[in-house]
């Protein structure tokens, strides 16, 4: 079931629902968390309407480090302070750090074998499709956004040919599109705050 932005937003009931969501999370990213992290909060836990999860994400991946682990450090501090987001960080990394030790292990033993090396290649395919889905999926938060659906367009379009068609590093993204969108932004935001 999908959430809209008039959906009651709940909360972590404890410490505990917060560190084994976040570790359930963790455990079913493989290839990419994101669709993941977005289903989990937004339409069974809705601990986040989808224009916040939107909004806490766009943050997330311009913070140094993972976006999963970004928007953790986000969700615990907002709701329990330091000790929430020390919570969320353990719940994505315990479990998830003994299964990726034990997996790198194997994968070094069984790499050459031809099944393996095209169940990867099949996994990178599956995440790329994974992320667009979600992409799409938030797509209508844009209409609420200060940014406008053209200059969203336009940035959109931008940073896929920065990164996808000319594979200049994603700084070059930042500087040529990310700083001049969250100026435009920001522009918007004054112009409404002063009508």
């Amino acid at each position: 079931m999908q959430t809209s932005d008039s959906d009651a937003i709940s909360r972590p009931a404890s410490l505990l629902d917060l560190f084994l969501s976040f570790q359930s999370m963790a455990l079913q990213g493989f290839g990419g968390v994101l669709t993941v992290v977005q289903r989990v909060l937004c339409e069974q836990k809705r601990w986040l309407n989808q224009t916040e999860f939107a909004e806490l994400w766009a943050v997330s991946q311009v913070l140094p480090g993972p976006n999963v682990v970004n928007l953790g450090i986000i969700l615990g501090d907002r709701y329990f302070g330091a000790r929430g987001a020390v919570v969320a960080l353990a719940g994505l990394f315990t479990a998830p750090l003994f299964l990726v030790s034990l997996l790198a292990a194997l994968y070094s033993h069984f790499a050459s074998v031809a099944m393996v090396a095209g169940a990867v290649k099949g996994m990178g395919a599956v995440a790329a499709g994974m992320i667009g889905a979600v992409g799409l999926k938030l797509l209508p938060t844009v209409r609420s956004n200060p940014i406008g659906t053209p200059v969203f367009i336009i940035s959109a379009l931008a940073t896929f040919g920065i990164v996808a068609l000319l594979r200049l590093p994603l700084i070059w993204a930042i500087a040529g599109v990310g700083i001049p969108a969250v100026l435009w932004t920001y522009r918007q935001l004054q112009a409404k705050d002063a009508k």
